[in-house]
């Protein structure tokens, strides 16, 4: 009998938790007898509606607030990821309740990255699945005055400041509002007219009627609606009151169909409520009048589970601290490569292929704990290792003359475009008299160990000649302006004299008639400590001050065409991208990605 599910996702031991109850779902029927017309609704709108196509459905939830960062990734992977691999769908909602703080350019920032690491918010019945909790408005408002007739709300007249006072602590119970029974019409009156704009900001608000005692806090007679008077970037001005995140979030999972409800862990304590609220408005009711209410939501309803956020070295995800960055122009921006945002791990040359091999990489855990920074940068590494060609950069470059090379002569010499791929073919650099080579491999007095140019040794100019250095120019300040040599003629690369002379150096060159000046930035890690910031403590003591430079290279001629976001290993440096926004046609300026290797090695993290 084969596997119900692809092997390889049976062997992911990280997150084989969530795996093994989506799994057990699964083979239970627990989720088959949903219904889906194609659009969310309550439980009225899909009780003809046939049987939902998607076996799960999942939800990736961003507040539009602000700009994707590496742990938006590792949601947006688990989610899509679990989605795709069990014949499912993964909604893209965005969490719209605040319209203090929400902008319309943080929503197409977020469509972008997504779009970017790889996901389509598409179901198996071709309905696009993007949604706003603000589509939901009008049902929450709904839901929320049966849930006063119930007898599960009611609209408290304290201010937040004599709430939080009656709210008790983790070891004493709370106190009930003086408003807490106040009888049905009232509530929905003064309900109504909140929602009619009648009241000013803070002058009452509606509350779940749960359990001041209740060891949760959470649980204690929660905030469902707050008066903001605040336009709202879909709704505009229609609206006066917003629901609090706790009464839309589980509400809008339970509409949308969702099955699987994935939070990082600092949502564990909010899971009561999410389940209380839509049990309630699932149940049967019979009023006081005797008659019999069916439940407003669809069962089964959805389950949430929780997971360890992300947690990396060297990195700060908090959105107050990114904004401290920004604000205090530290970084030039949300899209600077040096930030843990996605638009800026775009712009330096991470892949989404990086993030998805990472996000598999590191798993899915029920504990926090921390990844080394240095695994991300593994992945980047393989994947750009595969994908990108190779070219020659000279980045810090000085002079090498071949003494004995004629003057104006010219050839060429061949090299592959990646060494591993020989379908991809090879490219001609052109050598003449003078090249450009990088100057740390020429030492005049040489530490032990060193096999690179210095007076009297010899070494390979890569896929080209045998060479044998003769000495060096110096200016008046004593700086080495050129290096001298001369080359045999009977050792090119690729001829049959090529082995004849033994070296232990190779060094890489361009020719100056035929190489370009460009731009090149060597980004690193922006902080030189595994946590900055820790605990409430300064960022900018922290800041690496070598996070970024801005040099001159001598590139090779084939770069000068590089297209934005073109991917290129420079040989011995790294991998390195055309700028998506500073390259300009015939004057691409490059970023650094990563390195060949990991310069840090491995850090302890504690």
């Amino acid at each position: 009998m084969s596997a119900p599910y692809p092997k390889r996702h049976q062997e992911a031991s990280h997150s084989n938790f969530i795996r093994q109850i989506i799994e057990a779902d699964l083979m239970a029927g627990k989720y088959a007898r949903r219904r889906w017309n194609g659009k969310p609704g309550s439980a009225l709108s899909v009780e003809t509606a046939p049987p939902d196509r998607a076996k799960i459905r999942t939800r990736f939830p961003p507040e539009p607030n602000g700009y994707l960062h590496y742990g938006h990734a590792k949601s947006i992977c688990l989610n899509f990821g679990l989605a795709r691999d069990y014949g499912g769908a993964c909604h893209l909602r965005f969490d719209d309740t605040n319209p203090a703080k929400e902008e319309t350019e943080y929503v197409d920032s977020i469509r972008d990255a997504v779009k970017w690491l790889g996901f389509s918010w598409d179901d198996p019945g071709g309905n696009r699945n993007e949604y706003y909790a603000s589509d939901y408005f009008e049902y929450l408002y709904q839901f929320a005055e049966e849930l006063l007739r119930r007898g599960h709300a009611y609209v408290d007249s304290l201010s937040a400041e004599q709430m939080r006072a009656l709210r008790g602590t983790l070891t004493e119970p709370g106190k009930k509002s003086p408003y807490r029974e106040r009888p049905l019409e009232e509530n929905l009156k003064l309900l109504r007219e909140m929602r009619l704009g009648k009241f000013t900001d803070g002058e009452h608000v509606l509350r779940a009627k749960i359990d001041m005692a209740s060891p949760n806090i959470n649980l204690r007679d929660p905030a469902m609606y707050r008066i903001r008077h605040a336009s709202h970037h879909r709704t505009g001005d229609h609206w006066c009151i917003y629901p609090t995140y706790d009464w839309a979030h589980g509400v809008s999972d339970a509409l949308e169909n969702i099955t699987h409800s994935l939070c990082t862990l600092e949502f564990e304590d909010h899971r009561p409520l999410y389940e209380w609220f839509n049990e309630r408005l699932a149940e049967d009711w019979t009023g006081y009048d005797g008659v019999k209410r069916p439940g407003l939501l669809q069962r089964p309803l959805p389950q949430q589970i929780e997971f360890a956020r992300l947690n990396l070295s060297y990195v700060v995800l908090s959105k107050r601290k990114l904004v401290q960055l920004v604000e205090g122009k530290h970084v030039e921006g949300w899209d600077d490569p040096r930030m843990p945002t996605l638009i800026g791990a775009r712009r330096r040359g991470f892949t989404p292929e990086g993030f998805r091999l990472f996000a598999e990489r590191i798993g899915v855990a029920k504990a926090d704990s921390w990844i080394d920074f240095s695994i991300l940068e593994d992945c980047m590494r393989e994947h750009l290792n595969e994908v990108a060609p190779r070219r020659i950069a000279v980045l810090d470059p000085v002079k090498l003359v071949i003494e004995n090379y004629p003057e104006g002569k010219e050839e060429e010499c061949e090299a592959p475009n990646h060494p591993q791929k020989p379908e991809l073919g090879r490219r001609k650099l052109p050598l003449s008299r003078e090249l450009w080579i990088e100057r740390e491999d020429f030492s005049e007095n040489p530490p032990k160990g060193y096999f690179r140019l210095f007076p009297g040794n010899k070494v390979r100019l890569r896929y080209g000649y045998v060479v044998e250095c003769t000495g060096c120019d110096k200016d008046a300040d004593g700086r080495v302006t050129a290096v001298r040599c001369k080359y045999d003629p009977e050792t090119k690369s690729g001829t049959a004299g090529a082995e004849t002379v033994k070296v232990k150096g190779n060094i890489h060159w361009l020719s100056a008639k035929h190489s370009h000046p460009a731009e090149v930035r060597l980004y690193d890690r922006l902080f030189k400590v595994p946590h900055p910031g820790a605990g409430d403590s300064e960022l900018v003591p922290d800041l690496n001050p070598d996070s970024k430079k801005v040099i001159t290279a001598q590139l090779e001629a084939a770069l000068e065409d590089a297209k934005p976001e073109e991917q290129f290993q420079f040989e011995r440096h790294g991998y390195f991208v055309a700028d998506r926004l500073d390259s300009r046609p015939g004057a691409p300026k490059f970023n650094r990605a990563v390195t060949l290797r990991d310069s840090w090695g491995k850090s302890a993290i504690p």
